[in-house]
């Protein structure tokens, strides 16, 4: 969780200004985030909690996981789970301070960073799982034998073992302080490198979690609308809602994370050359750091309606599990219509029977 600046005496835990000799005080920056946080991680609770906990368990018991995407979605709603369980104790440090300990508070913010960062990697491995459907598999899905599931989990060990990477700073350094009259949980670092390490964070922050998914995202994505928008034989509106799932989850991905990482960004230049040296540009940074972050937060929330619901066969496996408990319960609903994914058929010359002039070509199908 990202320290807000509360303030200025301390340049082991944040980075101090001499505003005219004087210290800034950031009670209303307190007073403002004591109310506004709480309510916005309820809602991202109730809501993300909802959400993702429907994914693990459908998966979990009736679906077989087919293809890497359905792994990574998977384990986008396990990280997005354990990130939400977070929220609860940062409202509480917001409403009254850290009153846990320092192993709670390492703890904490460990998970925080860890699971925060894996969401975005995973969002950038299910685009080029995605893109590998539609490029490089005759067959238009990803292996399933022995062979490609030790790949699927080799792809996730290493997606964690990146998060927990970029989530150890957090549980090094972050420790219980005295501020304010208050405890707060935040990240100290030792004054010899206080500066140049914790703009370094933020900027291999905003490389690996926001920049670095995105434009894999974009690339792939672009590559794989070509091909839908190319294929042969499918009905125009097919074709453009296959392409608008595209197009959302770029855009959702884009509003989200997009602000929160130009304020990371405006910080790790502060830190670098000290530009704010005004009390009240300060307080309104420590603001925007506040609603950003919480903005991107949405993203869990929104994740497993990009990613299970909208566009994709995992309503129809709902529709089974809500079916199959109803029968069990005596009830047998009949008309329960699964609605099937957009599988769309891509023709390829198959490079073989084109030097012979055959018209045969090859087929495969993209499922979103």
């Amino acid at each position: 969780m990202e320290d807000f600046d509360y303030d200025d005496e301390d340049s082991g835990a944040n980075y101090s200004y001499d505003y005219e000799h004087s210290v800034c005080d950031k009670e209303a920056v307190r007073s403002f985030g004591s109310v506004f946080l709480p309510i916005i991680y309820t809602i991202a609770l109730v809501v993300g909690l909802a959400g993702n906990a429907l994914v693990i368990v459908v998966y979990a018991s009736k679906v077989r996981l087919r293809t890497l995407t359905d792994v990574c979605i998977l384990n986008l709603a396990v990280s997005d789970l354990l990130l939400l369980f977070t929220l609860p104790f940062w409202a509480a440090d917001a409403i009254h301070g850290w009153r846990l300990g320092s192993a709670a508070c390492k703890i904490t913010s460990f998970l925080y960073s860890t699971n925060f960062s894996c969401g975005m990697l995973l969002l950038a491995c299910i685009s080029v799982d995605r893109y590998r459907a539609v490029a490089h598999n005759p067959t238009g899905r990803t292996g399933t034998g022995p062979k490609a599931r030790w790949q699927w989990l080799l792809v996730c060990v290493v997606l964690w073992a990146v998060a927990c990477f970029l989530g150890l700073p957090e549980l090094v350094f972050s420790t219980v302080k005295h501020s304010h009259h208050r405890l707060a949980c935040t990240a100290i670092y030792p004054p010899s490198m206080a500066r140049p390490a914790k703009a370094a964070l933020e900027l291999l922050e905003v490389t690996l979690r926001f920049l670095l998914p995105f434009l894999v995202m974009v690339v792939c994505y672009s590559l794989v609308g070509r091909a839908l928008s190319q294929a042969v034989g499918v009905r125009r509106d097919r074709k453009w809602r296959a392409l608008r799932v595209l197009l959302a989850v770029v855009a959702v991905f884009l509003l989200t994370q997009l602000p929160y990482n130009v304020v990371k960004l405006c910080r790790a230049m502060d830190i670098i050359y000290t530009l704010v040296t005004d009390c009240e540009v300060s307080k309104g940074l420590d603001r925007a750091l506040q609603i950003t972050e919480s903005l991107a937060l949405a993203h869990a929330c929104i994740n497993p309606l990009l990613y299970a619901f909208i566009g994709s066969s995992f309503r129809g496996h709902v529709l089974k599990v809500v079916k199959h408990v109803g029968q069990r319960i005596g009830k047998h609903p009949r008309h329960l219509k699964e609605e099937p994914a957009v599988e769309i058929a891509l023709h390829t010359q198959n490079p073989t029977h084109s030097q012979s002039g055959s018209e045969d070509q090859d087929t495969s199908t993209f499922t979103i």
